[in-house]
């Protein structure tokens, strides 16, 4: 019952912590690269009717925001849970990527930033978040 709950709480925990990442990345990105002149990123609709606006340099951090928040998230989880490293990293890489792609039905991106998020911003950074942290525990 111990090793459940504490199972439980790590992926609790890295999916918290992996979307206060995420969610500070994508707050801060307005000041590291401004949005384009005109459009309106303070609302979800706001950024739907702007998105044509929108350069590749403006998903750099869209997309350092979900790799580096699952990365945190997968991470986290491998340090917490008490067995089965591996395979709730990828639990974390899974949710995450769902959320991403919600992300892009709810929210139409360039078909090429999708493609390289769902692709490249949460299994494999789940999986670079266990390696880099099980520190041989499986």
């Amino acid at each position: 019952m111990k090793n459940i709950l504490r199972n439980s709480l790590a992926i609790i925990t890295g999916i918290l912590l992996g979307s206060v990442v995420n969610g500070f990345i994508i707050n801060i990105s307005r000041y590291i690269i401004p949005p384009p002149n005109g459009a309106d990123v303070t609302t979800l609709e706001g950024v739907k009717n702007t998105m044509h606006l929108f350069e590749p340099k403006h998903f750099l951090m869209p997309f350092l925001a979900h790799a580096l928040g699952t990365f945190v998230g997968a991470a986290l989880c491998t340090l917490l849970a008490s067995s089965h490293h591996k395979k709730f990293a990828i639990v974390i890489g899974v949710l995450f990527m769902i959320g991403g792609i919600a992300n892009v039905y709810m929210l139409p991106s360039p078909v090429w930033f999708a493609c390289v998020d769902i692709i490249g911003a949460y299994i494999p950074m789940a999986l670079l978040g266990y390696k880099l942290f099980n520190k041989g525990k499986e």
